[in-house]
């Protein structure tokens, strides 16, 4: 954040009212027009995206990556939710104003969703921080936008309901911005999204209904216990995780002499990034088994492993040991603060949620590789976003936006990006325009790959 740094000790020199800031960045206009915003203009020699692709595979589990191209396949949807490589490289040749926050660096409608906070709230929030890293906003506003877009002609609504699915996600950011930017620093820090609220927004019944039915299931069904009936099973007299190969599957020791130690290892070292008193609730529980788990869509081939902890009382823990690399936004502005990249989604993860998973922590493998930790599921729940029609869409823009906006106000100046946006709705439609411009882009872009894929330049596997 040296950047985000050095813009807000510039700021304290010349500005010390909430309205100075909106000034600020009201001025920003004349750099960086609203309107600027609206179109996609492919830069001149326009880099081939299925090879930058193919790039962002290098060092994954080779056997992984036809999984990976699979779960990108089947439509223009699916394909950009592991792009977040693709859309990188074209968002740095977008308009940006100069105001830099902790970006979530994958931000589609995808990536948010319900979860339990430490306090047991069930808040609505985003819950993806791979590609986190310090950005222009704008970035993850397109993204968000663009992806509202895409899932829209997925779902085959009217291209006009498409357009307004993108526009009320960025007019909400832009409303709950200026919002953000008259609470008190603390207070806007504090606030958060009650799902349970948010649940009681829709004006369809239907849904309405089935939404409380989905909470209350959540909330009754969902802990550990009954995670370790579904995951695990006995064998050979000890509870083990349930294979399910390619997806889920253990490690050969004979075929990887070592891997027991170097997985002790690395629990040592993520025992030691977590806080005092988390040590002391992570030491009530040992490792009872761990084992590769394929998850995602952008992250599969990367190592993800499921490790299963009992306590002495045989109480289960499940935690999620994810590999971290370099973020796709990486290339394009400031090299990392962080050596290793499991503290950069750690800390990037803790700035822009309103309340985090208490088991969150970062390690580095003997073998160089780098991991963060969190807990594999936590009452969480998402949107069935395949099932929307044109108003659930919206009505979820919405939801996202606001999500959006206050996590990046814990990082950047929310009185800035208020002025800079201002009150009318200008914004929002050049966002809007740019959306659809993007979503254009991305379905020619799936087309290269389709053909990448027929010709066998690409190995896709289907099903998985």
């Amino acid at each position: 954040m040296a950047v985000a740094k050095k813009q807000a000790a510039q700021e304290k020199q010349t500005m010390t009212t909430r309205e100075d800031f909106y000034a600020a960045g009201k001025a920003l206009r004349a750099k960086t027009p609203r309107k600027s915003h609206a179109a996609f203009n492919r830069p001149a020699g326009r880099f081939d995206p299925v090879r930058l692709l193919v790039a962002s595979s290098k060092g994954r589990l080779a056997q992984l990556i036809p999984i990976r191209y699979g779960r990108m396949l089947p439509s223009p949807f699916t394909f950009y939710r592991g792009a977040a490589d693709i859309m990188a490289a074209d968002l740095v040749h977008t308009p940006d104003n100069g105001i830099v926050v902790q970006a979530c660096g994958d931000c589609h409608l995808m990536n948010f969703g319900g979860f339990a906070t430490p306090e047991r709230r069930v808040i609505f929030d985003i819950n993806d921080f791979d590609e986190t890293h310090p950005a222009p906003w704008e970035w993850d506003v397109k993204r968000l936008a663009a992806s509202f877009v895409i899932a829209g002609r997925n779902n085959n609504l009217k291209a006009v309901d498409c357009r307004e699915a993108a526009a009320a996600a960025v007019r909400s950011y832009r409303e709950h911005m200026a919002e953000i930017s008259e609470m008190h620093v603390l207070e806007a820090w504090y606030s958060y999204i009650d799902l349970k609220a948010l649940i009681e927004t829709t004006k369809d019944p239907e849904l309405l209904k089935t939404r409380r039915k989905r909470m209350k299931k959540l909330m009754s069904k969902n802990s550990p216990a009954l995670d370790f009936s579904k995951l695990v099973e006995q064998r050979n007299g000890r509870p083990t995780i349930r294979e399910n190969p390619p997806l889920i599957y253990h490690i050969d020791e004979r075929k990887d002499p070592g891997f027991s130690r170097r997985v002790v290892n690395a629990l040592n070292r993520y025992r030691d990034s977590l806080p005092h008193e988390r040590r002391v609730l992570f030491d009530r529980y040992s490792l009872a088994d761990i084992a590769i788990k394929v998850v995602g869509v952008g992250s599969v081939g990367t190592l993800c492993f499921a490790a299963l902890f009992l306590s002495g009382v045989g109480d289960p823990l499940f935690l999620q040991i994810k590999e971290a690399g370099p973020s796709v936004l990486e290339p394009y502005t400031a090299k990392s603060l962080y050596k290793n990249q499991g503290q950069r989604v750690v800390v990037g993860q803790r700035i822009m949620q309103a309340a985090s998973d208490i088991f969150l922590g970062w390690a580095q493998g003997d073998n160089a590789r780098q991991f963060y930790f969190r807990q594999l599921r936590d009452a969480k729940v998402s949107a069935l976003v395949e099932t929307f029609e044109a108003q659930h869409l919206a009505e979820y823009g919405v939801a996202c936006g606001w999500a959006l906006a206050r996590a990046h106000s814990r990082s950047g100046s929310a009185a800035r990006l208020a002025g800079y946006m201002g009150k009318s709705d200008v914004f929002d439609e050049a966002i809007a325009d740019f959306a659809v411009a993007y979503a254009d882009q991305n379905e020619r872009d799936y087309a290269l790959f389709k053909r990448a894929v027929r010709s066998g330049k690409i190995e896709a596997q289907l099903g998985r």
